[in-house]
């Protein structure tokens, strides 16, 4: 869609440049396109770009002039890579769970492309198709977080340190209930103060175990817990280790929090 496995963000950055300096009409919007971006030249194509760029609050039209969007008006003013990452991680659900799969280890597209279909199930593309995937792991390649190997997709030095840190800085973040229920869950510190996550991350670990307590066997999302073996208190570098996290039934997660069971491997 953007052209260029690396190049998403400097052709975004080319686009908001040219529309805040003009406030070009649709038609002088295309022209330019073409004659910057040469490969590619279709009216469709460019405006599915446009189009996507205005979704995301980058751009906004009135009376066939465009401008910034509030998206668009907030990178510009802030200038920098974390700025943007936040704004597509807010825009775009996934994003931040496909960083959290890939620090358990590399992943091919049809990896990718089903990890972010069960995870997400919203997202509704093909399983067939990889053409979504390759646009994702391609925004993340353009912002440093994500290098390609031969086949496969892992996380550079950046994208583990955004893992790290992410599991913490978007708990608070807003998250849909689970279907079919009026609850909602999180990670207990102990068996009455309960520690929200990151919602993909939480999203993330229930798709793993296929949204079920691997020990009781309960499938209802909402009454389950993201249960770090390694505490979150004392040990903070294994906090968004994937390894370190179990989807276990509320009960379960609060035994296990009280040390009535324990886990050997």
């Amino acid at each position: 869609m953007f052209g260029g496995g690396t190049r998403y963000v400097e052709t975004v950055d080319a686009i908001l440049t040219f529309i805040e300096a003009h406030q070009p009409s649709t038609d002088e919007l295309i022209g330019w396109h073409r004659e910057t971006f040469r490969n590619v030249s279709s009216r469709n194509s460019i405006m599915r770009r446009v189009s996507y760029l205005q979704q995301v609050g980058f751009l906004h039209q009135e009376n066939d002039r465009w401008g910034l969007g509030y998206s668009g008006r907030e990178y510009v003013s802030e200038g920098d890579v974390a700025t943007l990452l936040r704004i597509m991680c807010t825009r775009n659900v996934g994003l931040r769970s496909l960083l959290y799969a890939l620090s358990a280890g590399p992943m091919t597209l049809s990896e990718v492309s089903a990890q972010q279909l069960d995870t997400h199930p919203a997202v509704g593309w093909s399983r067939e198709q990889t053409d979504m995937a390759k646009q994702r792991v391609n925004w993340l390649r353009s912002m440093g977080l994500v290098e390609q190997r031969t086949d496969e997709y892992v996380l550079t030095d950046e994208g583990r340190q955004f893992v790290e840190d992410a599991v913490v800085d978007w708990a608070d973040t807003d998250e849909s209930p689970p279907a079919n229920t009026g609850l909602s869950a999180g990670t207990y510190e102990t068996t009455v103060h309960a520690r929200t996550v990151d919602p993909e991350f939480r999203a993330t670990v229930l798709a793993r175990y296929d949204q079920t307590c691997p020990l009781s066997g309960v499938d209802q999302p909402g009454l389950l817990d993201v249960a770090h073996v390694l505490s979150w208190r004392d040990y903070p570098e294994y906090r968004a280790d994937l390894a370190n996290v179990l989807a276990l039934s509320k009960t379960h997660h609060a035994a296990f929090d009280q040390g009535l069971f324990t886990i050997d491997r």
